[in-house]
């Protein structure tokens, strides 16, 4: 049976695991590899949220500095500056919890000032070792994200060996820092990162194993959308692709997926939501006999 975690933050409760929870992405940058540029432009930024969540988005994530492959760090005036202005128009007009993909804490002191509720650290707490102390005095939600190397290092990493042990040894470190910055447990969810350091063939291995990182008893969170390892020839293919990988971390765990398109991916997810209540469903199934096996 799917484990129920209710995620607590400042002013609300989400319920996980009755249904998968949909976060739709939402990138302010100019160098984005999926929508880089589009939506730049705080107008354009406003209008994208309230479609998203008209969509059906759960919660919008929304994030200031790419983190693509090769892509270099910010400073964290300039992330404020493509972030604030977002923020403050999109301030009481969304009924969905808005998230802010950071690992800076004075860019995530600031977002949560203006209305951000969850954290989403694309570094799983490496980067900047105050951050769990800034989410824990905002009671926001924290989102840990597994990541090795840097963005600029990912195409020389060799594959990880001992692939989802070493992920898990990372994601209990950066669970222990966190818990001992003050933030509760259940203000936590975990990602195991797809990309983020993995070579390719490596994805497909987490979300087939991702039940193996149930024994943190937290919810999971995975965001296949439009990866590199997904990657086909056409912006529809890899549309189609995505929806195959999503399907599949719902069916094998997660209770959050993060994705683009969340006018299409919603079909997926629901019907992944049907599979997997059904086979919830049945304690014991019978195995059915055939002709042949009855031996007629």
């Amino acid at each position: 049976m799917s484990k129920r975690h209710h995620w607590k933050l400042k002013q609300r409760e989400l319920i996980l695991g009755e249904r998968t929870l949909i976060v739709a992405v939402l990138n302010v940058t100019p160098d984005s590899f999926s929508d880089g540029g589009l939506y730049a432009d705080p107008d354009r930024a406003f209008a994208r949220a309230i479609e998203l969540e008209e969509q059906g988005a759960d919660i919008l994530d929304i994030g200031a500095e790419s983190t693509r492959p090769g892509s270099q760090r910010i400073a964290e005036a300039e992330e404020l500056r493509r972030l604030v202005p977002v923020l403050k128009r999109l301030r009481g007009k969304l009924t969905i919890p808005i998230s802010v993909d950071t690992y800076k804490s004075a860019v995530a002191e600031k977002a949560l000032e203006h209305g951000a509720e969850i954290i989403n650290d694309p570094t799983g707490l490496l980067l900047d070792v105050t951050l769990s102390k800034t989410v824990a005095k905002h009671d926001a939600g924290l989102i840990i994200n597994h990541m090795r190397g840097t963005p600029e290092t990912w195409a020389k990493l060799p594959p990880l060996k001992n692939l989802m042990r070493s992920i898990a040894i990372d994601l209990e470190a950066a669970v222990h820092r966190s818990r001992q910055a003050g933030v509760q447990k259940h203000q936590l969810v975990l990602d195991p990162g797809l990309g983020f350091g993995k070579r390719r063939e490596q994805n497909a291995e987490i979300i087939a194993r991702l039940g193996e990182l149930r024994a943190f008893d937290l919810p999971l969170m995975v965001g296949p959308s439009r990866k590199l390892f997904l990657r086909k020839e056409d912006a529809e293919s890899t549309e189609f692709a995505t929806a195959a990988a999503v399907t599949a971390a719902i069916l094998n765990g997660a209770q959050l997926v993060r994705v683009h398109d969340v006018k299409v991916m919603k079909n997926a997810v629901e019907v992944a939501d049907a599979i997997r209540q059904s086979a919830e469903s049945e304690d014991e199934p019978t195995p059915v006999q055939t002709r042949w096996q009855r031996g007629q």
